[in-house]
């Protein structure tokens, strides 16, 4: 498919060209042209189910989203893409918002984020936008783009490495050039008074101000260029003063150097600590993003594949699923899949947090990038690449870590300000200065400490290095957080509701009796087993179970149907059979006169129960009833106390009688018991309690409960469950253990309270400093020194997050 979008002088129109995903006839394509049409500025609109692209000549150039808008209301989609840029050259929060403000420019794009700590831009565009015509958007901007290539890693790697390195060198030739001409300053507390030749500074100084300072011109330049500033602005106008004070001096006075002080020490000093600065800052942005490395570093680059007998090393871009895989003891396993054959213990650690090994048999998943323990495995691939559950987790958190959290609204709303405004209060200061003193190189040298100190390198570091560090041990320990708003928000969250089945308990409940009406058991399992034969429902698994070890006879059911919420009814040797609820029972006005007293037992002693009805010439009347137990999860109590601990209310749901609900939440300390509840009711639990202002987070692992999750604050889905809960939910659990949503929401408050402190001296910095710089308190060198201080002190303050543990593994 093509998309672009083309100015036509001639008529001062702009045509567009995208795709519409959805149609399926010709009513439908003229649904899109009247919808396309009704948009203000429309000239023709025409659509083509057979290529499904609409072409729409308008006279606003700017109509691209209106058009969005209105393919969506009609109820269809404009096709999208999505792509992700390295971004070189950016410096600071202003950086940031100039390269967003040149994308959003490209009337292709749908939405842009930038993320200054990873240097990354995420853009989501019409489908089959050239990418090359954002990357001419970034070029014009100021700034480098390239297309970041998920199967180019290595190389990316080590083009990073690279500039690494030239970093280095250039910061060790600063400091050597610069060292002479601070020692004089450096040897006079020692009674030794060094003067070198004002020519001989001048020689030292022009290298660093214009070879190794170059980076500055250059980027200010382009910044200049594109009627906007930045950091390298400052820092460009700042020490040009200073160096160019100097040059005037030295010439003024014949390049006697006794008749008046030169600066020139501290435009190279300056330039050496912004550039010491930016290497430390760089090296401590490389640590933020640690984790995601070590999960890249899991995927093997090869497999044994076992063909007509034969085991043969392949890369793994050969392997598809279906291929059988072995994987020999200490070997990584490189493509998920289910084993065949053998028996090992599984260190899946990095992958889910689980520290300890975990059993693997025939009939077992096993997870890509597990290293495999002493025994041999035989697998069959059942996912490769982009589909496997390890490349999911870092698409994962690669997408957590490339979006803004809603604070950074706030720090970009100040940085297209920011240098404006500064630039502005240097002019204010060099003129006070130099007008009511009269001495215009101290007006000239408080000019420059303005310039310097107000960096807002800071501010552009301070939340996306919280959130990729917050993001990354979270995933280490097995929990994946969708984005940077769920993760924000989730710190805010006053109520925990679980799903018990799955959740709060094992989810693989036991037949522990079962009681028939005319006292024919056996009777009873045969036609429970045979009316769920097939069914993956955790309680006919259950039954199931039993009469395979009793050996009993089940047939094939017919007619089955499942009633959602209630049970199951079918058809078994042509007698029609109803299984499930007692709630569906009194619904169905069941006779279960002959099993009132039995019922009222089950009632006290809070047993979860089916009952097996059969449809009779007299209406439908109860047969008998199955008694179940599921274990709560050994993890239950603890993590509900750890919840309590936090200051969190707990709520369970769950579609169990009341009396068998309440016992298992008095068994792990739940506060609240919702019963009774058909899975169609949850959402409006939720709904219900997330009343009067309070933050409701879901925990469910099951379909069911995915209308729930997304009813919630924030939805938590268990590992173990279904891709539906787990796309739905903001948060995933790798483990199926209810500690790690403690573990989720302390990490939350964690890193929201990091890039609260993080903004926090960011500002404070900037409040300071620069009034302390105008009153001529600051010399240029110390305004340095602070200025690279600051961003090396956020980023370090970011990296204490490495050091979370997830409470949940402490023992």
């Amino acid at each position: 498919m093509n998309s672009h979008a083309a100015a036509l002088p001639s008529s001062q129109t702009s045509t567009f060209h995208f795709g519409i995903q959805g149609m399926s006839c010709a009513s439908c394509v003229g649904r899109v042209e009247r919808a396309l049409k009704a948009v203000e500025g429309t000239i023709q609109a025409t659509v083509n189910l057979a290529t499904e692209q609409a072409a729409v000549e308008t006279a606003r150039a700017d109509a691209l989203p209106a058009l969005r808008a209105a393919v969506a209301a009609a109820g269809y989609q404009v096709a999208s893409d999505a792509v992700t840029l390295r971004i070189e050259g950016m410096t600071c929060a202003s950086c940031v918002g100039r390269v967003e403000r040149a994308l959003n420019a490209v009337p292709e794009v749908a939405d842009v984020s930038v993320n200054l700590a990873t240097e990354q831009a995420s853009v989501a565009m019409l489908a089959g936008t050239d990418v090359a015509t954002l990357m001419n958007a970034v070029v014009k901007a100021g700034y480098h783009a390239s297309r970041v290539d998920a199967d180019a890693t290595s190389a990316q790697q080590g083009a990073v490495s690279s500039g690494s390195a030239k970093e280095r060198r250039h910061l060790l030739w600063s400091v050597a050039l610069s060292l002479p001409l601070i020692a004089p300053m450096l040897a006079m507390p020692l009674g030794m008074h060094i003067a070198l030749p004002g020519w001989l500074e001048w020689l030292l100084a022009t290298p660093v101000q214009f070879w190794l300072g170059a980076r500055f011109y250059k980027a200010a330049y382009q910044a200049v260029r594109a009627r906007t500033g930045n950091m390298d602005l400052l820092v460009a106008l700042g020490t040009t003063a200073g160096y160019g004070l100097s040059v005037y001096l030295l010439l003024a006075n014949g390049f006697d150097h006794g008749h008046a002080p030169l600066y020139f020490e501290s435009s190279a000093v300056l330039i050496t600590l912004i550039l010491l600065g930016k290497w430390l800052e760089a090296r401590a942005k490389r640590q933020t993003t640690e984790a995601i490395r070590a999960l890249q570093a899991l995927r093997p680059e090869r497999a044994r594949r076992r063909k007509d007998g034969e085991e043969t090393w392949v890369p793994l871009s050969r392997i598809v699923v279906g291929d059988i895989v072995v994987i020999l003891p200490g070997e990584r396993t490189p493509v998920d899949g289910a084993v065949l054959e053998g028996t090992s213990q599984v260190d899946e650690s990095l992958i889910t947090g689980e520290s300890m090994p975990v059993d693997k048999q025939p009939g077992d998943a096993a997870i890509g990038g597990a290293i495999n323990g002493e025994g041999r495995l035989v697998l069959r691939t059942t996912a490769v690449g982009a589909q496997s559950r390890l490349a999911q987790i870092i698409r994962a958190v690669e997408d957590a870590q490339a979006k803004k959290a809603p604070i950074q609204r706030i720090v970009d709303r100040v940085s297209q300000v920011f240098v404006p405004v500064v630039v502005g209060l240097a002019l204010l200061t060099l003129v006070a200065w130099g007008f009511s003193t009269g001495d215009w190189s101290r007006a000239i040298l408080n000019t420059v400490a303005v310039l310097v100190i107000a960096c807002p390198c800071a501010l552009g570091l301070a939340t996306p290095t919280a959130i990729m560090a917050g993001t990354g041990v979270a995933a280490r320990a097995g929990i994946l957080i969708k984005d940077a708003e769920v993760l924000e928000i989730a710190r805010t969250v006053t109520t925990v509701a679980f799903d018990k089945t799955g959740t709060l308990t094992e989810g693989r409940p036991q037949l522990v009796r079962h009681y028939a009406a005319d006292a024919n058991d056996a009777t009873l399992l045969d036609d429970a087993a045979s009316l769920q034969t097939g069914s993956e429902h955790p309680l006919a698994a259950a039954v199931l179970k039993v009469a395979k070890e009793a050996q009993r006879t089940v047939v094939a059911p017919t007619d089955v149907a499942a009633v959602a919420g209630r049970g199951v009814r079918g058809h078994v040797d042509a007698r029609e059979l109803f299984l499930g609820s007692e709630r569906w029972m009194l619904e169905l006005g069941a006779d279960r006169r002959q099993l009132d007293a039995l019922a009222q037992r089950l009632d006290a002693e809070a047993q979860t129960t089916s009952w097996l009805a059969e449809r009779t010439p007299n209406g439908i009347a109860v047969r008998g009833v199955l008694v179940f137990r599921d274990r709560s999860r050994t993890t239950a109590r603890t993590a509900v106390a750890r919840l309590h601990a936090l200051g969190l209310r707990t709520v369970m749901i769950s579609g169990d009688r009341r009396q068998a609900a309440e016992a298992i939440a008095r068994d792990i300390g739940i506060d609240t018991v919702i019963a009774d509840t058909l899975p169609e009711q949850k959402a409006a639990a939720i709904e219900t309690l997330s009343r009067d202002g309070a933050r409701v987070a879901m925990v469910g692992d099951g379909i069911n409960d995915a209308p729930a999750l997304a009813a919630a604050a924030v939805g938590f889905a268990m590992g173990s469950g279904t891709d539906v809960a787990m796309e739905t939910a903001g948060v995933t659990l790798m483990r199926s253990d209810p500690n790690l949503v403690a573990d989720a929401i302390d990490i939350s408050r964690r890193t929201t309270r990091k890039i609260r402190q993080n903004l926090f001296w960011a500002f404070v910095y900037n409040s300071v400093g620069i009034p302390l710089a105008a009153l001529g308190l600051l010399n240029p060198m110390i305004a340095g020194a602070a200025m690279a201080l600051s961003s090396v002190s956020v980023v370090s303050n970011t990296l204490l997050l490495r050091r979370w543990h997830p409470a949940s593994l402490a023992d």
